[in-house]
């Protein structure tokens, strides 16, 4: 029995080194410094008025945009040649995406356009082309006053 846990364990620890990590959305501003190294990117940190944006932009040339304030990430942005880990971007809000993007599927099939996703405690916007793509996702009750979705690019 022992042995079976101490296998469980070693394993769990391995799967989440080998993870990206990215600050998901909600989540804590002081894992910037680990998705830097993650990355492999360079890191530029900017003082808004109500909010720090952190940057980080990978050799790879993906730039990952995290907007915090209050030591919480209420935005992420990004822009690059293929589309973020969603359920690593977005954390205890990918399963309300998901559902959404299963109803709007119901409606249709999704074709080349723009994914958006609009709902009381989260938006999501993506587009782009292979090769390409850039998004934003945030949650509306967490932006600061003065905030607007605009801002998170």
């Amino acid at each position: 029995m022992k042995k079976n846990c101490l296998v469980t364990g070693v394993l769990t620890v391995f799967a989440l080194i080998s993870l990206p990590a990215f600050a998901v959305l909600g989540g804590s501003e002081a894992s910037v410094q680990t998705d830097q190294i993650q990355l492999k990117a360079s890191l530029r940190s900017t003082q808004a008025q109500t909010y720090t944006v952190h940057e980080l932009r990978a050799a790879t040339g993906v730039v990952v945009r995290e907007y915090a304030a209050g030591g919480t990430v209420f935005g992420v942005a990004w822009e690059g040649a293929w589309p973020p880990d969603m359920q690593q971007l977005l954390g205890s809000y990918f399963d309300q995406y998901m559902q959404e993007r299963k109803q709007q599927a119901r409606n249709g099939p999704p074709g080349r356009r723009p994914v958006h996703v609009e709902l009381p405690g989260l938006v999501v916007n993506i587009a782009g082309h292979p090769g390409w793509f850039r998004g934003q996702a945030f949650v509306p009750s967490m932006l600061p006053s003065g905030v607007a979705a605009k801002d998170i690019r």
